[in-house]
């Protein structure tokens, strides 16, 4: 059996819950996390309707969460990485509204919800950091509802890779080459576009020189041109 990892051992620890609490504080919250679940690629964390009875960091791997319509297609709708909460939905209706599922194999830490409420009453910076990654939440929702309203299909695949990349500065890794544990048909549904058309615009940016594709791997090379108007569109 692997040893156990505390918050105060784990790296993530300067993004997720753990940044709002004093080092003498953290055994507190130490003791109510519950780490190391694995999923496999594939695996639902839960689904939409379960009881909501947790939020969970993601501490390897990546999820996605995704809702149904009512004609029954998949509608993504986030994809968390390591140091991100996940599970957040439920908090005010006490059930899951969307069902997330681990893009790849990967590790959760699990944060009992009634068990987080009574800490953060004792510690209000722990409340204070919470309530702020709601808001991040609520603000990234409305940024993608305008991404899918206004924005052309580069435009979304610009933004994409662009808030990936910030991203991934915040875990103190590169925000220049990085890895997309999602794929075509993902960021095609997340986006609201043919996959076909993913796939364009991506050889389309690296014949531009904006980016270098790898498989999953993307280097942006010309930042400025990618997020800025110096971009050429498809006529």
């Amino acid at each position: 059996m692997a040893a156990r990892v505390s918050c105060n051992d784990c790296s993530l620890s300067q993004i997720c819950l753990p940044l709002a609490v004093e080092p003498a504080q953290l055994d507190e919250l130490d003791r109510i996390i519950r780490r190391g679940r694995a999923l496999k690629r594939g695996e639902h964390l839960y689904r939409a309707a379960d009881s909501f009875e947790a939020v969970y960091a993601v501490r390897s791997g990546a999820l996605k969460t995704y809702a149904m319509s009512e004609d029954g297609e998949e509608q993504v709708t986030g994809f968390y990485l390591p140091g991100e909460i996940v599970g957040m939905d439920g908090i005010s209706t006490a059930y899951h509204i969307s069902s997330a599922k681990a893009l790849e194999t990967s590790t959760v830490c699990e944060i009992p919800f009634t068990h987080l409420e009574t800490l953060s009453s004792r510690i209000p910076s722990l409340q204070h950091h919470f309530f702020s990654l709601m808001s991040r939440e609520i603000q990234e929702d409305r940024a993608l509802h305008m991404l899918l309203s206004k924005k052309s299909a580069d435009d979304r695949i610009a933004s994409l890779l662009t808030t990936i990349a910030a991203r991934q500065q915040r875990r103190g890794l590169s925000n220049r080459i990085f890895r997309l544990p999602m794929s075509r048909y993902d960021i095609a549904n997340y986006l609201g576009l043919a996959v076909e058309t993913v796939s364009r615009i991506f050889t389309r940016f690296q014949q531009q020189g904006l980016i270098r594709v790898e498989g999953r791997e993307v280097e942006i090379l010309d930042r400025p041109r990618l997020c800025g108007e110096g971009r050429l569109h498809a006529g």
